[in-house]
C-alpha cells in the first residue's frame, strides 16, 4: 500500500548530491498516495532537512526544480506542498499517454524481438489463477512495470521521455484504482490480449488493445473517482 506521507533515510554526501536530492524528493512524492484522505501534502524544509541529513540549501533547490516539473507549488506566506492534480488535468495526461503507448506497441511489432516481446509475459507469472487480489500491492507495481516495458521496448526515445514526464503525475492516480472495481482482474487480461497482439505482429489490433486499455482508466474516474476535485 503506498504510503500517505514521506519517510526518508539520510544521504550521504557524494559529488552529485543536488541530483540525488532531486530523485530522492521526486521518488518519494511519486510514490506516495496523494490522494488519501490523511495524505500530508505540505513538505517541512525543517523536516526533511533533519530526515535526510543534509542542509536546507539543497533541499530548497530541489523543491525549486519539482515546482517546474509540476509535483510541488510553493504558496507564499503558506509554505511548500504536493500537487493533486485536478480530474481535468488527470484525464487530459490519460488522453495523451494512450496516444503514446498506442504508437509504442505498433512500433514494438516493427522493431522488438520475439524475446523483448516474450519477456512481458514473465511481469506476470507469479499472479495467475486471480491471485491479484491476494497481493495487489504487487501487482499494482507489476503493472506499471508493464506499461514501462511497453514505452522501452518502443525504442523511441523521445516517445519514451515524453510518456516518463507524464507518468511522474500518473502513478499516484493508477496505484490508488487498481484496486477499484475489480480493475486488477480485468487489467491482467487486458495485458493478456496486447501481448497476443504484439507476438502476432498485429500492429493494428496491438496499438487499438492499448489505447482501449488506457482510456478504460480515464471511463473509470470519470465514473467512479470523487477524490479528484
Amino acid at each position: 500500500m503506498l504510503p500517505s506521507k514521506l519517510e526518508f533515510k539520510p544521504i550521504e554526501n557524494t559529488f552529485s548530491l543536488k541530483g540525488h536530492i532531486y530523485e530522492t524528493l521526486r521518488d518519494g512524492i511519486t510514490s506516495m498516495n496523494i490522494y488519501a484522505d490523511d495524505a500530508e501534502l505540505k513538505l517541512d524544509e525543517r523536516q526533511l532537512s533533519e530526515q535526510l541529513g543534509i542542509s536546507r540549501t539543497p533541499i530548497r533547490e530541489a523543491l525549486a526544480r519539482l515546482e517546474q516539473e509540476g509535483l510541488v507549488t510553493v504558496i507564499p506566506r503558506r509554505g511548500v506542498f504536493i500537487v493533486r492534480k485536478t480530474r481535468k488535468e488527470i484525464l487530459e495526461m490519460i488522453t495523451v499517454w494512450a496516444a503514446l503507448e498506442s504508437m509504442a506497441c505498433r512500433l514494438i511489432t516493427e522493431k522488438a524481438s520475439d524475446e523483448q516481446i516474450a519477456s512481458l509475459r514473465e511481469i506476470f507469472t507469479s499472479f495467475e489463477n486471480g491471485q491479484m487480489q491476494a497481493h495487489i500491492d504487487e501487482y499494482s507495481d507489476r503493472n506499471i512495470e508493464f506499461h514501462q516495458a511497453i514505452l522501452e521496448m518502443s525504442g523511441c526515445a523521445l516517445l519514451k521521455e515524453t510518456a516518463d514526464r507524464l507518468f511522474l503525475h500518473m502513478k499516484g492516480i493508477r496505484a490508488r484504482t487498481i484496486n477499484e472495481q475489480d480493475r486488477a482482474n480485468r487489467s491482467i487480461i487486458d495485458h493478456m490480449h496486447i501481448i497476443e497482439a504484439l507476438e502476432a505482429r498485429d500492429a493494428e489490433l496491438a496499438e487499438r488493445l492499448s489505447r482501449e486499455h488506457t482510456l478504460n482508466l480515464a471511463a473509470h474516474i470519470e465514473k467512479h473517482v470523487d477524490y479528484l476535485d
